[in-house]
Formats: structure tokens, C-alpha cells, sequence
């Protein structure tokens, strides 16, 4: 099972990223996939999440507006579009999959630095 996020980097307040995560070793399509993040010294929190069968989504307030998140089941890729970047936003973000039997899988992680 491998989760591989990349698209993180340098960026300057009110820039864009846009990250991926590639998953392979297990049924992408019955997993609901999400994003957290993770700032030196704080929690690891949710980011925005998407469900397997509905596509629905949801995101925590801070991002709310500004971060879309997306899959491609025929590329086993979820996505988090990043716009008007913050410096708050500097952290490392986290994919995630998590199936009805609460099996989760992790990545690495990607470095999201916001800064001029």
C-alpha cells in the first residue's frame, strides 16, 4: 500500500498549489480520501475531505473558499487545489484513506511553505 503526495513548495501569499496524491496497493474507489495538515507544534488537523461513492465533500472552516478538493478514481488520485495561500497555511499536509472498517492509510507528506 503506498499513498505518494508531491505539488508542495515555496509560495508567496495569495499564490497557489496544487497537490496529488497517488495511491496504489489497495481499492482506491472504496475508500473515502482526505487531507490533513500538521504545523510544527500543532495537531495534525483536517484539511478536506471526500467520499468514495458520492464525491461529496467538506473542508474545515479556515480553508473553506479557498481549497478545493478533488479525485480521479480512474487514476486512483485524490487532489487538493490551494488558492489565495496564507502563511498559516505553511505546514506539512498529509494524505489519508479510510474504508467503512476504519482502516487508514497514510503518505509521507509534502512541505507547504506560504511565505514572502
Amino acid at each position: 500500500v503506498q499513498l505518494v503526495e508531491s505539488g508542495g513548495g515555496l509560495v508567496q501569499p495569495g499564490g497557489s498549489l496544487r497537490l496529488s496524491c497517488a495511491a496504489s496497493g489497495f481499492s482506491f474507489n472504496s475508500y473515502d480520501m482526505s487531507w490533513y495538515r500538521q504545523a510544527p507544534g500543532k495537531e495534525r488537523e483536517l484539511v478536506a475531505h471526500i467520499s468514495r461513492s458520492t464525491g461529496l465533500t467538506n473542508y474545515a472552516g479556515s480553508v473553506k473558499g479557498r481549497f478545493t478538493i478533488s479525485r480521479d478514481n480512474g487514476k486512483n488520485t485524490v487532489y487538493l487545489q490551494m488558492n489565495s495561500l496564507k502563511p498559516e497555511d505553511t505546514a506539512v499536509y498529509y494524505c489519508n484513506a479510510k474504508n467503512d472498517f476504519s482502516i487508514n492509510y497514510w503518505g509521507q507528506g509534502t512541505q507547504v511553505t506560504v511565505s514572502s
